[in-house]
């Protein structure tokens, strides 16, 4: 064996043996994961407030359609953004946008001018799209085929422990102010805080030509992109088979935020316990995640089977909390509001719906992961998969931004229960057509030795977009 030869393979038998290498797809996506805690967990946390923590949730309501607006058209152009720019420059600049609309309920909390956080929701919007179009090609394209449903189930354990950190603040911080009816400053200051080290954090991203799985691959062939390339495949998204088949999924997949923030747990609890709520949702999350991880990645021998049984399982799973959802919403109404629920002082009268809340943040993270599990199962490079992650999150935030404002017209709570769970419901069905005809059982081990490392040309001085060295 020649040196070189020697060298490589030496190289090659250090690579397999640590999975906590820092260009390893395990630590990577557990940085992502961490990004994710400082930024939209914390955003989840404020949002989870009801109404970001005033006791008129119209400002909040409001921003929130701008934000989801934006994110509509930024979400689905996201993915080729992050074909352009890689993952350093599309994270730092969308985390940013994360500690403006924290600082924009500071501000108004003290002049109640909705003018500012409407804008900065607009400019969240535009980074949600870029972040989330860049998280989903990581979280999809940076495991192996065979441990995606794992992979998803960390990245959503740590990403969630944001939304259990980030409601503790508001517990804390306000935990001896029964009677008040917003959250103080130090609460916002707090989330701005963490969002800010999220921004910082997204700086130790890795693009995917460097992340080398513990066989020696890469874990994708990199494509260096342009815009017009870009624009030309994000179009053809919109008359892709498998993406109309789950655009009922990505539509109802944040549909329901506003009716679970704003109406029940806003609507039930008084200020101090929504903020405990939040710790218990958000906690949830990290469990569900790890059950249907398991189940897509363990339970069966082969990849479409453990397909089939996840989404029949989240089906029923998901069935059943939204029957004791209806259970729940026949006790009240705009016109018959409830008595605000104190989980010190009320009693036996929490217990309900405080587990229904904490069963809607179970069925959250079951729903979301299954469908990021089925786009992962659809292709292998970062390039396809950004793409896919973009027109989820966009076709996602179209669904929210019109939600945010059924809820500011005041729409009967009933009607928008029965419209969140018919939505999920569509969607199942839909989605075991598309891993009956699209998602492939993997390959054996010898054949799945196509992902190598590739030399990546130069490109041409002229070629818009284009990049000549790996960043």
């Amino acid at each position: 064996m020649s040196e070189q030869g020697e060298s490589a393979g030496k190289q090659q038998m250090v690579v397999g043996k640590s999975r906590f290498r820092y260009n390893s797809p395990l630590v990577q996506v557990c940085l992502i994961g961490l990004v994710c805690f400082c930024c939209p967990g914390m955003f989840n946390a404020l949002s989870g407030m009801g109404g970001g923590g005033q006791v008129d949730t119209t400002a909040a309501n409001n921003a929130n359609t701008a934000l989801y607006t934006t994110f509509t058209i930024f979400g689905i152009l996201g993915g080729g953004i992050y074909n352009i720019l890689g993952p350093q420059v599309t994270l730092i600049s969308a985390c940013s946008t994360y500690v403006l609309y924290a600082g924009s309920f500071l501000y108004y909390n003290h002049h109640k001018h909705q003018a500012f956080a409407i804008a900065a929701g607009a400019i969240l919007g535009i980074g949600a799209g870029l972040l989330w179009a860049a998280e989903g090609a990581i979280m999809t394209s940076y495991p192996p085929p065979n441990r995606k449903g794992t992979y998803i189930s960390i990245f959503w354990s740590i990403f969630n422990m944001g939304g259990v950190i980030g409601g503790l603040i508001p517990f804390i911080l306000n935990y001896n102010r029964n009677e008040a009816v917003s959250v103080n400053d130090g609460t916002y200051i707090g989330f701005m805080c963490f969002m800010s080290a999220g921004a910082l954090l997204s700086l130790v991203i890795l693009p995917p030509g460097r992340v080398i799985r513990d066989d020696g691959t890469h874990c994708t062939n990199i494509k260096y992109s342009n815009v017009s390339t870009e624009i030309t495949q994000v179009l053809k998204l919109f008359s892709n088979w498998k993406m109309l088949l789950i655009f009922p999924a990505s539509w109802a997949s944040n549909f329901f935020y506003s009716y679970q923030f704003n109406n029940v747990n806003g609507f039930q609890f008084n200020l101090r316990t929504r903020g405990l709520n939040n710790v218990f949702y958000w906690g949830a999350q990290m469990l569900g995640s790890v059950g249907i991880g398991y189940i897509f990645d363990f339970s069966f021998p082969t990849r479409r089977k453990r397909g089939f049984v996840g989404i029949v399982v989240v089906a029923l799973l998901g069935s059943a909390i939204w029957a004791g959802g209806l259970a729940n919403q026949l006790n009240y109404s705009h016109d018959k509001p409830p008595a605000k629920l104190d989980f010190k002082n009320s009693g036996s009268d929490f217990a309900g719906p405080f587990v229904l809340y904490f069963c809607y943040g179970l069925l959250d993270a079951m729903f979301q992961s299954m469908v990021y599990w089925v786009i992962g199962a659809l292709a292998d490079d970062s390039e396809t998969l950004s793409r896919y992650s973009g027109f989820y999150k966009g076709v996602q935030s179209a669904g929210a931004a019109v939600a945010w404002q059924v809820d500011t017209h005041k729409v009967s709570l009933l009607s928008q229960l029965v419209v969140n769970w018919s939505l999920t419901t569509i969607s199942y069905p839909l989605l075991v057509i598309l891993v009956l005809l699209a998602v492939k059982d993997e390959k054996s081990p010898e054949e799945s030795t196509n992902s190598k490392e590739v030399t990546l040309p130069a490109a041409d001085d002229g070629a818009v977009g284009g990049l000549t060295k790996l960043r």
